[in-house]
């Protein structure tokens, strides 16, 4: 198997990307148990005007239909919301590879709780990725988070 760091970088690359459209830096993969990406994308919630368009969401639509997801492996710059965790689990995908849980504590615990390989790296490229967009873009970071209340 790929080394979890170099799966990273893929869907770090597609953090970037969403922040140079003017989107919420989260990327992510789908990736096959040897290494293939099937599929990748980033959050466009923003760019899309698509409140369901996030990344862990883009590169699983963009991996197209399987008939088994369980060997494959969700690789995203940040823990999954309660949406994707969602997909996860409905799909059966079966581990999650998650560059930093620190400026947002998705689904993983939960994930973990019903048998999903969670794996968390606490890169310091993702947490700085994201501590900066949240300083810079609060009103959009709680928008994407559904916590409006917060401004």
């Amino acid at each position: 198997m790929t080394a979890p760091a170099a799966l990273l970088d893929i869907a770090y690359a597609e953090a970037r990307l969403g922040l140079a459209e003017g989107g919420v830096p989260i990327g992510a993969a789908l990736v096959g148990a040897d290494g293939t990406v099937l599929g990748r994308g980033h959050n466009r919630r923003v760019q899309d005007g698509d409140p369901s368009a996030h990344a862990e969401t883009a590169a699983f639509r963009a991996a197209g239909r399987r008939r088994d997801y369980r060997p494959t492996i969700m690789v995203t710059t940040l823990s999954p919301c309660w949406f994707c965790s969602g997909l996860i689990r409905q799909f059966g995908i079966g581990t999650v590879i998650i560059g930093e849980a620190r400026t947002f504590h998705g689904g993983h615990d939960w994930l973990a709780e019903h048998g999903v390989r969670v794996r968390i790296l606490d890169d310091p490229r993702c947490v700085t990725l994201m501590t900066e967009f949240i300083a810079a873009r609060p009103d959009l970071w709680f928008e994407d988070i559904g916590r409006t209340d917060e401004l």
